[in-house]
């Protein structure tokens, strides 16, 4: 099937200004997500939605494809299904959609995501990984509960599933999941996604994702050993990206430095 990925990329962030412009490692972020997908070959085209034409810039000078969308879309997903109406994107089968600030995202969540799709299992499909009990007091982290067959039943900031008795605890605690926010839509599914009313739920916990669920659409969860590194929606979240990828970097050159000197090395 003819995968398309999309990034929506909105510049207007409050909580981190101009947030897909800001650099990480020297690069805007914005940048360093597109490269990390292109690098993952899910896809066989990969486009960034932006509503500014600064951003456009960036990403065309940087060999990126992109283009420019409306500037009022209520969320992602709406940016999303308007890139997927250009005829130039006619061919695609199945939507990726990887959000702007995970330049980290992995191989396994944008994999598990799309496989939700492409068994046929699921319309739509994302992402959870099991987490640690300390979430659930965290509204910025969204909890998922799942049916056995991998099918959501509910999003929340709250916490879900909620401890009644103490004694419950342990089992509670293997329940817990964090909802990894990577989507994947056949071509039906997203356009009527978009198409249905806001929900009160949605409205009420800000989860654009309680739209289809609350109208009976049903979303596939695929589970992954761990939830990575989460977005950057903060200066504390930038920070903390900066110092992680100088460490991924500082273990890349120990590698190479380690194959320099290494009894293959004359082979190579």
């Amino acid at each position: 099937m003819t995968v398309l990925a999309v990034i929506p990329a909105r510049l207007g962030a409050t909580r981190l200004p101009r947030k897909p412009l800001r650099l990480l490692g020297g690069v805007p972020m914005i940048v360093r997500v597109a490269r990390r997908v292109h690098e993952l070959g899910v896809a066989e085209r990969v486009v960034i939605a932006t509503d500014s034409p600064e951003v456009l810039d960036i990403c065309e000078r940087a060999g990126l494809s992109a283009t420019l969308t409306r500037v009022d879309h209520p969320s992602g997903t709406d940016r999303v299904a308007e890139v997927l109406s250009q005829p130039a994107f006619a061919d695609a089968q199945v939507v990726l959609n990887v959000q702007g600030d995970e330049p980290f995202v992995s191989r396994d969540a944008v994999s598990g995501a799309l496989e939700m799709v492409t068994s046929g299992r699921f319309p739509l499909g994302t992402v959870a990984a099991a987490a640690a009990a300390e979430v659930l007091a965290r509204p910025d982290v969204v909890k998922v509960v799942c049916a056995n067959d991998g099918r959501a039943l509910y999003f929340s900031r709250a916490a879900i599933p909620y401890l009644r008795d103490a004694a419950d605890t342990e089992s509670r605690d293997q329940l817990v999941r964090q909802h990894i926010g990577v989507y994947a839509y056949t071509r039906d599914a997203l356009h009527e996604w978009v198409a249905l009313r806001p929900h009160p739920l949605e409205l009420v916990e800000r989860l654009e994702q309680l739209r289809p669920l609350a109208h009976g659409m049903a979303i596939g969860v695929a589970f992954v050993a761990s939830s990575g590194h989460a977005g950057i929606d903060t200066e504390e979240d930038l920070l903390r990206a900066e110092q992680l990828l100088l460490h991924m970097n500082d273990h890349t050159s120990a590698g190479i430095v380690s194959a320099a000197h290494s009894p293959l090395s004359s082979t190579l």
